[in-house]
């Protein structure tokens, strides 16, 4: 995890599209697509992933379709009414046939933890961490990540101040759950996040520097 020079923000899936591709927006005169991609978990568990591919990478995909993906984790604000709404969505870089022996899920991201990390138990001692990291890109934008840790990862994690670098690795997973309205309806929505496999809290060039000092 040391190469400085490498993305901030890569991402590897495999997989099966799941839905129809379906016309998404227009941005520089150039159209996007997007569709789902079933990524298969070691379980027999799917994870349904979006992915935004260009009108040139879309060209003959459809539904039912074996795919490799390389990409970027990426992130944008959809207004709902008086709020908005985080929007994940996979931007495809490569789209190539599948390959076999491979790890159909796996993702790298370096950011910076925006809000204080929750942790919390559950009803089974088990340990989770949930961490909302802004990762930048180019162009002075950045991707708002959310994460989430188990086990020693999350007590890694929990007490890290907002600013802090993380260097993870991991995979991109999906969740259900029911969102609940003022009304008293409900709805079934699906949630996107980097599930953390492997955390290093990344020191500034200042402590760096003052550790190698000492050491001398």
């Amino acid at each position: 995890m040391k190469n400085e020079t490498r993305s901030t923000n890569t991402v590897f899936l495999q997989g099966r599209i799941g839905s129809s591709v379906e016309y998404s927006h227009d941005l520089y005169g150039e159209k996007f697509y997007e569709f789902k991609l079933d990524v298969p978990r070691l379980s027999e568990h799917l994870d349904e992933i979006p992915v935004t591919v260009s009108e040139q990478l879309a060209d003959g995909l459809k539904e039912g379709d074996l795919i490799s993906v390389v990409g970027q984790f990426r992130s944008f604000n959809r207004p709902e009414g008086e709020r908005s709404r985080l929007i994940l969505s996979v931007f495809a870089r490569e789209i190539s046939p599948p390959q076999s022996d491979v790890n159909p899920n796996s993702a790298e991201l370096i950011g910076y933890i925006c809000k204080p990390p929750v942790y919390r138990t559950t009803p089974f001692n088990r340990e989770i961490c949930d961490v909302l990291l802004a990762v930048n890109r180019a162009y002075s934008k950045s991707d708002y990540i959310p994460c989430i840790a188990w086990g020693k990862n999350a007590r890694l994690i929990k007490n890290a101040p907002v600013g802090q670098k993380l260097e993870v690795s991991g995979r991109i997973q999906s969740r259900q759950y029911v969102k609940r309205y003022e009304d008293g309806s409900t709805q079934l929505r699906t949630a996107y996040e980097f599930s953390i496999g492997a955390v290093e809290l990344v020191k500034k060039e200042s402590e760096v520097a003052s550790t190698v000092d000492g050491e001398e």
